[in-house]
């Protein structure tokens, strides 16, 4: 992420909240939108779509954190919280609705900097595991595929598991396809005429 952000901050206390923005003003060119209503967080962020969430709290309930987090959409985008009391069950709520940053302590201008760039940078780092999770899940889905397609076809032309991947694989290229999907079809149509 570059250092000219659309940050959000949701922070009801207006002079800690000017404070903020001046402390995030000195790191950058940033766009700073400052939320002093918890209320229609959801809506806000998607209508702002910032590139990061820094969520200021006094005294948290778990709810009130997993209600904050939900809202502010840690999957697509880092959040922050600062919080001035915490106990390990709000800590592992908040970590567990994806927030990036969990500090205790409040909110200190000195500490913003550090923190927002720790957020992005572990969130970058959970958006890649999570692409190279998806891709081995679907990977994984695709062989099972290529594996059935493989036996009908094993099975219906009495051929051995190299000859009918062969076959699949010829399909594919005669067809500019992906042996995945020819092995799709091929199990889809399987499907319908048994």
């Amino acid at each position: 992420m570059s250092n000219d952000l659309t940050i959000v901050i949701v922070e009801r206390d207006k002079e800690r909240a000017l404070s903020i923005v001046d402390s995030l003003l000195e790191t950058g060119d940033h766009k700073i939108h400052v939320l002093a209503e918890e209320s229609g967080l959801s809506r806000s962020i998607a209508r702002l779509q910032p590139d990061v969430v820094l969520i200021d709290v006094a005294n948290p309930s778990r709810d009130t954190i997993e209600q904050l987090a939900t809202a502010a959409s840690p999957l697509e985008r880092p959040v922050a919280f600062f919080v001035d009391h915490s106990d390990a069950q709000m800590t592992k709520s908040a970590i567990e609705a994806g927030v990036s940053a969990y500090v205790v302590d409040g909110l200190h201008t000195d500490r913003i900097k550090p923190v927002m760039d720790a957020a992005i940078a572990r969130f970058q780092m959970f958006q890649r595991m999570r692409a190279e999770l998806e891709t081995t899940k679907r990977a994984l889905e695709e062989r099972k595929v290529i594996d059935r397609a493989k036996g009908l076809l094993m099975k219906a032309r009495g051929i051995s598991e190299e000859e009918a991947y062969a076959l699949l694989r010829k399909t594919a290229m005669g067809q500019g396809k992906r042996v995945a999907d020819v092995a799709s079809a091929l199990v889809t149509t399987a499907d319908l005429l048994s």
